[in-house]
């Protein structure tokens, strides 16, 4: 709001007075002062001034006129005490309580400064300057409506006083009263249509009532009239980016500040649209340069929090967002923004305070909210985080990201029909969120809810061919049997997610040790399928040439599995807590030689390890069925059946070939002694059980299709199933009727001990496989456990496991090429109980005699495939295939 300049006042002279020589040196003096004053010498004007002030301490005008030199100065606390000095001398001049107003003001001592102006007021009723900025202060007291009373006494006193129609118009803005706000910048235009200040105010309210083309006019108009004016750029440049036009927004900030060049809000709001524009260095120069202008400003120190974030500086980021904090300690947005840093830091205890400030001080904070369930559902207090996340959807009912997680935390909690309804509800306000139709399709797949599902993997192949980040690797893997698909989404989500971080793929060729430092990265080391499968080798793995780490990043869970391998591995590192590139460097300062990723890119895996080179070999095992499509990967681990040499081209790995299969087995698993009956688990008597004990996503429509049209083929059959989730046995025997197929005849097992799991085995005749991704674990258990498995290879890794498995078993018989063959041979099979048996007798004849079960023979093969990738690397050799043949 524009405020007069005090004014200085020269004395006239008074004739016929007596002469007396002390009051004429003090005149002559402050006519000095006065003089120089008017032509800018303030420093002779000062010292003029104080003369007087020598000579009389109480020289009233002296006094004044010196606090208005002090306010020239921008010296707001000293004018103060000057002009009490001179409102103690003469209480009836309004002029000292209008300056001192001025100097409070500046102060920001409002409260005072409204005092003064009443007191000014009370002097001269009619003063429509002090009338105007006295509504001014009141403003910035939020006291709008005694601001509008102050105004409306301005203009009944003078209806054209054009400021102060610009600035009712502009309180009536703060009320949201914007067509009464418009009404008054109009008359002011009325009475000066080349205001300028009236036509820039109008544009601010044009374009909070988003009427940007009239907005955009009325700046436009007040350009034309004064193309010089800052203020009239900066808040075009306002106006271009609420349009989200950044380039133009862009170039007026720039002009407005070629102009004056001392705004720190054009500075700070030039940072804005540069870090939209992703110019996160110059977004940093531009707020830098607002706070060098104004230190104080909070907002502008959390924007620079914000763009130092994006430039990867965490910690200067959160000192920023501590400096906003402490100018304004009820910043609710730099309280979420430094809860941000501290999750990405993995300080998640810190981030939950930051955030419950933020809620604290805005508890309609959409955003605190949402960020409070990301940092509750890294701690794993997943509980909490549904609430909070609940919370941030009532506040905004669009926050696609908000269901997406909240669907995640869903998923944990084991309510898999909600999740889905919440990954639908994200793709529908967003269907661009990286990887989500991935996960959403993968999630419909665990409730064998297959509406849609062609359209859906037309979507998906097509996506991924597009190169869109349209679905991570992992579901690609139970929908469609497609290496070169796989490889292509491998490599969108590895450059999306897990580039390689070329600082650190500098490892210099060390010395050759004594022994092999072999590292294990795996959140499984607990009551899980990799840990059943590996221990054993980690407690035969040949300690004369080998030393084995264990690096853990799982929920510590002390169970029976964590306690063995914990006692197998020479060393085990939990390394949950700690970031990416820590472990990384943990890695290497440990002189890890292979790396061995168990996860790939399944739940909880943790590939930022690797693409910060933990180690000079990096080696995908095990987790993953396929590809992970990474430069800084240099080996998968195979065998002749999974990846045939014609299939090399769909791995970005070099393979590794070990003799029989790539999979690992502990010999030492052990099958409960307890009998099971078939009535305690619902099987008729006297029926072939059929069964497959899969993970409910690999059951896709045709392998469906293929087992109702064997169970019509055999009389008195039933299919035997795993309930992973109540909806499953709903959707599955709904899908049995619409085939013709009484649904009793699907029959679903819970969930069990795994001992007492193997042992029930017994209860099933034959284990039918699923296609595209085959039986993995569940494979090796139903052979474990004598039960024969019949497979369907396709062309994918993940298709030619259980093949894999049976051809290490010498099990060839039980492989087929297509559906027709598959079927075909599971009706044999159930009308030929003579050749059943003789299959069975076979399997149990090789389960102790071959490789897939000698713990030992295995660890001898792997380790063969360790030396030489070691020995490769030593002597300065890249990578390249390996075979390995049986010892």
């Amino acid at each position: 709001m524009a405020r007069k300049r005090p004014k200085i006042r020269s004395r006239k002279r008074r004739s016929a007075q007596p002469v007396n020589l002390k009051n004429k040196q003090v005149d002559i003096l402050f006519q000095k002062g006065v003089d120089c004053h008017m032509k800018g010498q303030l420093a002779k004007a000062k010292a003029s001034y104080e003369q007087v002030l020598i000579k009389d301490p109480k020289h009233f005008n002296t006094l004044h006129t010196l606090g208005l030199l002090a306010l020239q100065n921008n010296e707001p606390a000293i004018a103060v005490e000057l002009l009490n000095k001179a409102i103690e001398i003469n209480v009836s001049n309004a002029d000292p309580f209008l300056n001192i107003a001025i100097a409070l003001t500046q102060l920001n001592r409002f409260e005072e400064a409204v005092a003064c102006y009443d007191n000014a007021i009370a002097i001269q009723p009619d003063n429509i300057e002090a009338l105007i900025n006295r509504g001014g202060v009141l403003q910035k007291l939020n006291r709008i409506e005694a601001a509008l009373m102050s105004y409306d006494k301005a203009i009944a006193i003078q209806p054209k006083y054009v400021q102060a129609l610009i600035n009712r118009g502009i309180a009536l803005k703060v009320l949201k009263r914007f067509d009464e706000a418009l009404a008054e910048y109009d008359k002011a235009i009325a009475i000066d249509p080349n205001c300028v200040q009236a036509l820039i105010s109008r544009g601010v309210t044009l374009k909070l009532l988003n009427r940007f083309d009239e907005s955009l006019a009325s700046y436009n108009r007040a350009l034309t009239i004064n193309p010089d004016d800052a203020g009239a750029w900066y808040n075009l440049a306002n106006l271009n980016q609420d349009m989200k036009q950044y380039d133009k927004a862009l170039a007026n900030y720039n002009k407005s500040i070629a102009i004056n060049p001392n705004s720190a809000l054009a500075f700070n709001n030039r940072g804005i649209v540069l870090e939209k524009l992703k110019c996160y260095d110059d977004a940093l120069t531009s707020f830098d340069k607002a706070i060098a202008l104004n230190p104080n400003n909070a907002s502008t120190l959390n924007n620079r929090g914000s763009v130092l974030e994006k430039l990867s500086r965490p910690y200067d980021a959160l000192a920023s967002f501590d400096k906003a904090i402490a100018l304004n300690p009820n910043f609710a947005s730099a309280f979420n923004n430094r809860g941000v840093i501290l999750t990405h830091l993995d300080r998640l205890d810190e981030a939950l305070v930051s955030y419950n400030k933020a809620i604290a001080i805005n508890s309609d904070d959409a955003n605190a909210f949402y960020n409070r369930g990301n940092a509750l559902k890294d701690l794993t207090r997943l509980d909490e985080a549904l609430v909070s996340y609940q919370k941030a959807i009532a506040l905004n009912p669009n926050n696609a990201s908000a269901f997406n997680n909240l669907g995640s935390v869903l998923i944990e909690l084991g309510r898999v029909e909600q999740a889905l309804v919440c990954y639908n509800k994200a793709f529908t306000i967003s269907p661009n969120i990286d990887f989500l139709f991935g996960i959403k399709l993968h999630t419909q797949m665990k409730l064998c809810d297959w509406s849609d599902l062609s359209a859906q993997l037309y979507q998906v192949e097509l996506g991924v061919l597009d190169g869109r980040t349209f679905t991570s690797p992992f579901p690609l893997l139970g929908v469609l049997d497609n290496p070169d698909l796989q490889l292509l989404a491998s490599k969108i989500y590895v450059n999306k997610r897990y580039p390689a971080n070329q600082l650190h793929d500098d490892f210099a060729v060390s010395k050759v040790n004594d022994k092999i430092r072999i590292g294990y990265y795996s959140s499984d080391f607990y009551n899980h399928a990799t840990a059943y499968l590996m221990a054993e080798l980690f407690e035969t793995h040949d300690r004369q040439k080998f030393e084995i780490y264990g690096f853990s990043f799982g929920s510590y869970i002390n169970d029976e599995m964590r306690l063995r391998i914990a006692g197998a591995l020479d060393h085990l590192y939990d390394i949950g807590n700690k970031r990416d590139g820590e472990v990384a460097k943990i890695s290497r300062e440990l002189g890890i030689d292979i790396a061995v990723n168990l996860k790939g890119f399944t739940k909880n895996a943790r590939t930022g390890i690797f693409a910060n080179h933990c180690a000079p070999i990096q080696v995908n095992y095990l987790g993953y069925p396929g590809t992970m499509a990474a430069s800084y990967i240099d080996y998968i681990i195979a065998d002749r059946t999974l990846i045939p040499q014609e299939s090399q081209q769909y791995y970005s790995e070099k393979v590794v070939y070990l003799p029989g299969s790539y999979q690992v087995n502990d010999s030492k698993r052990k099958i409960s002694n307890k009998i099971f009956l078939r009535k305690d688990v619902g099987l008729p008597e006297n029926s072939f059980v059929f069964c497959c004990f899969n993970n409910s996503y690999k059951i896709l429509p045709p392998s469906f299709d293929g087992w109702m049209r064997i169970l019509k083929a055999v009389d008195h059959s039933v299919l035997w199933l795993l309930e992973c989730y109540p909806a499953v046995a709903k959707n599955l025997r709904k899908e049995a009727k619409v085939r013709g197929v009484d649904p009793c005849r699907l029959i679903f097992a819970k969930k069990i001990q795994l001992d007492d799991h193997l042992a029930r085995h017994q209860l099933a005749d034959l284990f039918i496989d699923t296609l595209p991704c085959n039986a993995h674990t569940t494979a090796s258990d139903a052979l474990w456990a004598g039960l024969p498995v019949l497979t369907c290879i396709g062309k994918s890794f993940s298709s030619r496991v259980a093949a894999s498995l049976l051809n290490a078993m010498d099990l060839s018989d039980l492989i087929t090429d297509t559906q027709l063959q598959y079927e075909a041979k599971a009706i044999e099979l159930a009308n030929n109980p003579e050749l059943l048996t003789e299959i069975k007798k076979k399997l149990e004849r090789n389960r102790l005699t071959s490789s897939l079960f000698n713990g030992q023979q295995f660890a001898r093969n792997i380790e063969a495939a360790f030396i030489q990738m070691y020995q490769r690397y030593q002597s300065g050799q890249v990578s390249d295939h390996i075979t390995i043949e049986a010892f």
